[in-house]
């Protein structure tokens, strides 16, 4: 078994949820997204369970490398209104194009987790560098649990980013804004 095999089912496992949802999420219907004979991805994701965990472990590894690479090659935020400006291009970008497939497909995945463990276990918020970036903007002005309003914060802008999903539309900066300053308070 290939990882490359493993990796492309995945994607399109990706694909598959955020345009079909859960109940499309079949073997077939991936082999279909892949351009892939039948049985291709249940050879390599042997029950639906391995199949989502699959994708859920492949959604994470590609929301952490985009994260990691926000957080290097990014400018640091010198104060509330850059931070603003950064979170609004992340939130335009979780809504647009690919990254909205994502998105789809990573709620989808957060509402599964809530009946397997072992889902919720592999979503659970890691450490980045996009993450460092903003507890160390609150750590610099002195906000004290830096770190808990950090995870509050971003659960915060998670939030509006799944409320336009859901509900369409944009998010607009001063809903961002009042969320940093919050933060800061």
């Amino acid at each position: 078994m290939t990882t490359d095999r493993r990796t492309a089912l995945a994607d399109a496992a990706i694909h598959v949820l955020a345009q079909e949802g859960v109940r499309g999420l079949t073997h077939r219907a991936v082999d279909r997204a892949a351009d892939l004979r039948p049985g291709t991805t249940s050879a390599y994701y042997r029950t639906r369970q391995a199949l989502l965990t699959g994708l859920v472990r492949r959604l994470v590894d590609r929301d952490q490398a985009e994260l990691q690479t926000l957080g290097e090659v990014g400018p640091r935020p010198r104060n509330a209104d850059e931070l603003v400006a950064a979170i609004a291009l992340f939130v335009d970008a979780r809504l647009t194009g690919e990254g909205r497939e994502r998105s789809l497909a990573r709620y989808a995945c957060a509402v599964e987790s809530a009946r397997h463990p072992e889902l919720r276990e592999i979503l659970t918020p890691r450490r980045n560098a996009a993450r460092d970036i903003v507890r160390d903007f609150l750590t610099a002005r002195g906000v004290t649990d830096a770190e808990g309003r950090t995870l509050t914060l971003l659960a915060c802008v998670d939030g509006l980013v799944f409320d336009r999903l859901v509900g369409g539309g944009r998010v607009p900066e001063a809903e961002i804004q009042g969320l940093v300053e919050a933060a800061l308070r």
